[in-house]
């Protein structure tokens, strides 16, 4: 009888032992299925003026993130004032440093920073996130001296002139020719940064040292990214971006049918973000309503020459979920 009873425990803890694992097994294969369901999502935030960052939850990808904000008059350019702002006031001979109370709640990692060109509202807090991040900056030569100057090792450096085309562990990089924002007809604070240069740097140390585009590709997406109001069009005919985040500042005007030929070189990409559009010059939590309103023009044009694209008006530190494409 005691042997009955022993072998019928041991049966019943072994069914109960079976049925807990296949309950937990299942369980976990729902949680691998939720996890799997996230993998290849892309998000793209803004962070500013030209900065975004773009991730896919492994590899972090800034661009151009200015995060300072700052305000700026200038010969050529001036920043707008936002009401109640007392911040003080910088001109083309001020130093500057990084707001690195803002940088740090923004910026927790980074694995590359991809800078357009070498203007202040581009380029000024870029050596300070890479050696916060120890992420690897793609840019010009003079990018590379701003970089070099605050203490950035060569190794974290990589130059390019427009053309390359990297392929990286997670994602590749085309690098694209392009020319900068001209402002009543001029192009603004051109010029190329020396090599010798050292901080602390005025305003008018960052000058432009040439521009260029970005083709990203990450997670079955390419997204094409633009840091002023200019573009090659030769340069980016034949490029089939799913989303295109397009400079959409004023000075657009200044470039003959700037929206129509850019969107139909690109071949009516289906998801525009316009980028380089705000009063960056306002802290963030200054209203944008009036560079909002501006940008409905922007909108109607690209509405105009695709009326199938989808425009998104970005805001500060909201990201935008693209959903997983094949390879």
């Amino acid at each position: 009888m005691k042997r009955q009873i022993l072998i019928i425990t041991v049966l019943v803890t072994v069914m109960v032992s079976v049925v807990l694992s296949l309950i937990g097994g299942k369980k976990g294969m729902a949680q691998s299925a939720a996890n799997t369901g996230n993998i290849g999502k892309v998000r793209l935030t803004h962070l500013g003026a030209a900065g975004w960052e773009i991730t896919d939850g492994k590899t972090v990808i800034l661009v151009d993130p200015y995060l300072s904000r700052i305000r700026y008059y200038g010969p050529v350019v001036k920043t707008a004032d936002a009401p109640g702002d007392t911040r003080p006031v910088f001109g083309p001979d001020d130093l500057v440093v990084p707001d690195t109370t803002t940088i740090d709640a923004h910026i927790k990692r980074a694995d590359f920073i991809l800078v357009h060109h070498s203007h202040f509202d581009h380029m000024m807090d870029v050596p300070y996130i890479a050696r916060k991040t120890g992420a690897s900056i793609v840019g010009t030569e003079s990018t590379a001296n701003i970089a070099r100057a605050y203490g950035v090792p060569d190794e974290k450096l990589i130059i390019v002139r427009g053309g390359e085309d990297y392929e990286f562990s997670d994602f590749s990089l085309k690098v694209i020719p392009s020319i900068h924002t001209v402002a009543r007809k001029h192009y603004i604070r051109p010029g190329i940064v020396p090599r010798d240069i050292k901080p602390p740097l005025r305003i008018r140390d960052f000058v432009e040292g040439g521009s260029l585009a970005y083709f990203v590709r990450l997670g079955g997406h390419q997204i094409l990214t633009f840091g002023s109001m200019n573009y090659i069009e030769r340069e980016i005919e034949g490029l089939r971006p799913d989303v295109a985040l397009v400079g959409a500042g004023q000075r657009r005007l200044e470039i003959y049918d700037y929206t129509g030929r850019l969107i139909r070189a690109l071949g009516y990409p289906p998801l525009v973000i316009p980028t380089h559009w705000d009063d960056y010059g306002f802290p963030y939590q200054a209203s944008q309503e009036e560079a909002i309103q501006r940008l409905e023009s922007f909108v109607n044009e690209v509405k105009t020459v695709s009326p199938k694209t989808r425009v998104v008006i970005p805001k500060y530190f909201e990201p935008i979920t693209l959903e997983p494409r094949g390879e």
